[in-house]
Order: structure tokens, then sequence, then C-alpha cells
């Protein structure tokens, strides 16, 4: 589960370090380790700073992870504040245990490869699926999303002045998408020109699996938009 928390229960039902799966929860840990904060702070702060680009942010799971952290006492609260009519805010600081948690998993997530399931490697492993006329079509269209999101990039980079510590997450969103769009060439390249190892196979399959007419799996026809409702039969 996307925003999932649990503890390691050792025998005799004593907490244990809990592990956390959260990347929201890393980035309040991290808010917090700067300075004392509340939480509609903590959110300002990441979109200020634009972590929001890389942490999956919005409100409702912020508060959720808030209290979570308070009750494994990683965050402890440190005063309440108002200002003017508004409600009461509780302003949090991190703990003993949540520092020591947050380098530990810092240390986890910039030191050691983890297996992430992306959505365009799971297209790929059933790509025999549609007909290869159809998939360079789809692959070049990919090509050129990425190189406008590569320009954009590059422009943003040249307008703004700050030191590239402060964007390297970025940076390295850009790293990966010039290293997909450079695979994507090389394979639209090898199945348009029929060097694809394997090949013959696809093709085989897709004899003994043919599209109807109408189907978007078909080459040269527009794929069917995923909201659109099937028609309401008359009664």
């Amino acid at each position: 589960m996307e925003y999932s928390m649990t503890n390691i229960l050792q025998p005799g039902g004593a907490v244990a370090s809990p592990r956390l799966a959260n990347p929201l929860a890393l980035a309040v840990l991290a808010c917090l380790y700067e300075r004392p904060m509340h939480p509609y702070e903590v959110a300002t702060t990441l979109r200020t700073r634009a972590k929001h680009e890389s942490i999956k942010l919005n409100y409702g799971s912020l508060y959720t992870v808030v209290d979570t952290l308070q009750r494994l006492g990683l965050i402890v609260p440190k005063e309440t504040e108002r200002d003017g009519r508004r409600p009461e805010r509780t302003v949090y600081r991190i703990g003993e245990a949540g520092r020591q948690r947050l380098i530990e998993w810092m240390s986890e997530l910039v030191g050691t490869p983890a297996k992430e399931y992306s959505r365009f490697e799971a297209g790929l492993s059933l790509m025999p699926v549609l007909p290869p006329e159809t998939v360079v079509e789809l692959l070049e269209g990919r090509a050129r999303r990425l190189e406008t999101e590569l320009a954009a990039h590059r422009e943003l980079v040249a307008q703004i002045d700050i030191p590239r510590l402060f964007r390297v997450e970025a940076d390295y969103g850009f790293a990966l998408k010039q290293a997909e769009l450079t695979f994507i060439r090389a394979l639209a390249s090898e199945i348009g020109t029929g060097t694809l190892d394997g090949l013959s196979l696809w093709r085989e399959f897709q004899a003994t699996h043919p599209a109807p007419a109408d189907d978007p799996r078909a080459p040269g026809l527009p794929a069917a938009h995923p909201t659109s409702a099937p028609p309401v039969p008359e009664e």
C-alpha cells in the first residue's frame, strides 16, 4: 500500500524499530530535522522547494502520516499556536528515535538499489500483445513527448540560478529520461528494420491472434479514450 507504515513486533509484543514505506513520512522527518513545524508549514515548505515533484503530497495523507509518526514516537508535539481566529495548530519536533530512523532510512535509500516497478517496464514486458507496427508508432510518439520534456528541463535549468544541490533530483529525472529516449529510439529502429531478435515469433503470435478491424491495436487507428464510457443500451 502506498501509504503503509508497519511495526516489527519483537517476542513479547515489544515494538522494534518501525519500518516506514511512505516517502512522505521521510519528507516530514527531514523537515522536522531542520526545525520544528506544524503540518501545514511542512506542506508549504515541501511545495516551495518543489519536493512535491519527487514525493507525492496531499494534505489528507500528510496529517495521517504525522499522526502515525507521533504514535510511533518518532516526532513529538512541541507547542500549540494560534494565528488570529484560525484553529490552533500543533507544532512538532523530531525525537531522538525519529532522528535515528531518518538517518538510517536516508542511508538505505541513497546506498541500496531497490527494484521499482514502472508502468513502462510493465508495458514492455507484455509488448507482443500489440502488433509490431503499432508498437513502433507508440514508441515514436513517446520519444517525441520525452524530447519535449527534456527540452523544457534544459530551458528551466538555464533560467534558474540555484546550486545544483537543490535540483539534483530533477537532474536525476532528466538523466533517466535521456537514457529512456536513447533506449526507445534504438528499440523502435530494431522493430522497424526487422532486426529485433524474436520478431518472427512476435509476428507468428500476432497471426494467430488477429485484432478486429475496429480494435485500437490495429495499426494506424487511434486508441480508444481511456475514460470513454460504453454506450448505454436502449430499453
